[in-house]
């Protein structure tokens, strides 16, 4: 899993509207082209990994996926944002959720993993919200 120690803070507001867009959109393309419904709850990462794997023994260029694979893994960040509190930080460009323990997840950057055949959502969003429980 892909974690990192906190930057300096930017507000939710700003930091999570590129990354809530993305998760809206890929809810949507995946509603309207695949019929597949996606809840924002932890269990619905299993379909989503599933998803990627199924891109992935398709032979997709990356280049072809990136958006979605983006998309997918915002999604899996917005999935933690509400099952942990967490929020989403942003700093050069990049992306991250915050859980309240202080640690940073990369759900892009796993998505991206999951396509290469290294990573899972479902096991980011499990090792994060645990981290908040525990």
């Amino acid at each position: 899993m892909t974690t990192r120690q906190a930057p300096m803070p930017a507000t939710r507001p700003s930091a999570a509207t590129k990354p809530v867009r993305w998760a809206a959109d890929a809810v949507s393309a995946l509603r309207e082209g695949a019929r597949v419904r996606l809840d924002y709850s932890a269990q619905s990462l299993w379909r989503v990994d599933r998803l990627i794997e199924e891109i992935r023994r398709e032979g997709a260029p990356y280049a072809a996926v990136e958006t979605v694979l983006r998309g997918l893994g915002a999604y899996a960040g917005e999935v933690v944002v509400r099952q942990a509190g967490a929020e989403w930080w942003t700093r050069g460009g990049d992306h991250w959720v915050r859980t309240p323990d202080g640690r940073l997840w990369d759900p892009v950057d796993e998505a991206r993993r999951c396509f290469a055949g290294d990573g899972s959502l479902r096991l980011l969003c499990r090792d994060a919200t645990g981290a908040v429980r525990s």
